[in-house]
């Protein structure tokens, strides 16, 4: 596995981080549930172009999952992906929560652009509906990667459906539960937020790799492994620019 990769995936989801829950720290008065959602879409979109042949430009934990349930990557190359986005998303986080730090005012403490359910969650959404919000929300999300992508890599016009299902995700899942999807993504912001942030941490990590599973799963019985992908084999992480 090459250096860049492991950066492209740290860099990404750092970035995701930063802008993406960024849009919902500090601009939510601003742009309303509609603008968060295009935040993140835009901002996956976008890293799509820029790390997707580099990387793949998973950002997320639940995607690299599917990845190794659909066997496009190996076990090593996953567990270094992971280690890739948790530290991103720390750093992502730490970095939007110093930049929240300077604005006058602002709080950070409890909710910092964390998920949560029952009271906070934005309908009073109980943990067995959160927990279900969330991995149908990450199914779309991982499926849709799976379906448009070949092998690892991000190329072409790949990124479009993928930014625009995070962004209908988030247009859904922001009342339920804030929307996960993305353990890395939640990691994060919770460290900084604190509190109940963190005593309902599990459910958006534990949940989204479910729904990264059956993602997966469900694309082995829609997408048959052609024959040209067969007898290709599996595409290692360090030529995923060239797949």
């Amino acid at each position: 596995m090459q250096t860049r990769t492991v950066v492209s995936e740290f860099l990404g989801t750092l970035l995701l981080v930063f802008f993406a829950v960024g849009s919902a720290v500090l601009a939510v008065d601003f742009i309303g549930t509609v603008g968060i959602a295009l935040a993140f879409g835009f901002t996956l979109l976008a890293l799509a172009y820029a790390l997707g042949p580099i990387s793949g430009c998973h950002v997320n934990p639940a995607v690299t999952l599917g990845m190794l349930m659909a066997r496009r990557i190996d076990v090593r190359t996953a567990v270094t992906y992971w280690v890739a986005q948790f530290t991103g998303g720390i750093a992502g986080a730490a970095l939007l929560f110093l930049l929240a730090k300077q604005v006058p005012g602002l709080q950070t403490h409890g909710k910092f652009g964390s998920n949560g359910y029952g009271d906070r969650s934005e309908v009073h959404l109980s943990p067995g509906g959160a927990f279900l919000a969330e991995v149908v929300l990450t199914f779309l999300l991982v499926f849709v990667v799976l379906a448009v992508t070949h092998k690892v890599a991000v190329i072409g016009f790949d990124g479009l459906p993928i930014g625009l299902s995070l962004a209908v995700i988030h247009l859904v899942g922001i009342p339920l539960t804030g929307t996960s999807v993305n353990p890395a993504r939640s990691l994060g912001p919770a460290l900084f937020a604190g509190g109940p942030a963190l005593s309902q941490l599990w459910l958006f990590i534990v949940a989204p790799l479910v729904g990264g599973v059956i993602a997966a799963l469900a694309h082995r019985l829609t997408h048959p492994v052609s024959v040209r992908d067969a007898e290709a084999g599996d595409v290692p992480a360090d030529e995923a620019g060239t797949a």
